[in-house]
């Protein structure tokens, strides 16, 4: 079996859980924030499940509910859990290397003379406080969902890069403007 994509693994998640249609996989992806940590667009679902279908995780049935259109019901396969088990195995069991354009801009920073770095630092610094209240009111509404702890990190783990980020671009201004 071919490796499987992370937006693969984002629905085929979603679906180990329980069986679902494609527009009740866009409203808890929706729900649940996962567009905050993947890629996955409401216009990808159906292309992601019709691979999971032809690479045989998934299966489908049309089903009727009275006074509505026919839907197709995806439910994962003996295949697909054994699959889905081993990626995440793996996604749990090593460290991938994050790539920021910021470090882009750290590289090119003695174009700037030091009022400029300043004041681009503190509208960085602007951005990470907006990104503190978005995930710790995340956080909040997830706990007050009664979410599962596992669910839940995804807003505290990124909560913990975020002011490691805070604390470091303090002090790396702190140290150009002592140097100044």
């Amino acid at each position: 079996m071919d490796r499987i994509s992370n937006l693969e693994v984002a629905v085929l998640g979603l679906l180990c859980e329980r069986p679902r249609y494609g527009y009740e996989i866009e409203k808890t992806i929706e729900e649940r924030n996962m567009r905050n940590w993947t890629d996955i667009g409401f216009s990808s679902i159906y292309y992601v499940l019709k691979k999971l279908e032809e690479k045989e995780l998934i299966k489908s049935k049309t089903e009727v509910v009275e006074n509505k259109p026919p839907r197709k019901v995806y439910t994962v396969t003996d295949e697909g859990y054994s699959v889905m088990k081993e990626k995440v195995k793996q996604l749990l069991s090593g460290f991938e290397r994050v790539i920021s354009a910021f470090d882009l801009g750290l590289m090119n920073m003695s174009l700037l003379d030091t009022d400029e770095v300043v004041e681009c630092f503190g509208k960085y610094l602007h951005s990470i406080d907006d990104t503190l209240v978005f995930l710790n009111n995340s956080k909040r509404e997830m706990e007050e969902f009664g979410l599962p702890e596992h669910v839940i990190a995804l807003a505290t783990r990124p909560l913990v890069h975020v002011h490691t980020e805070k604390r470091w671009i303090e002090d790396y201004m702190k140290n150009i403007l002592e140097k100044e």
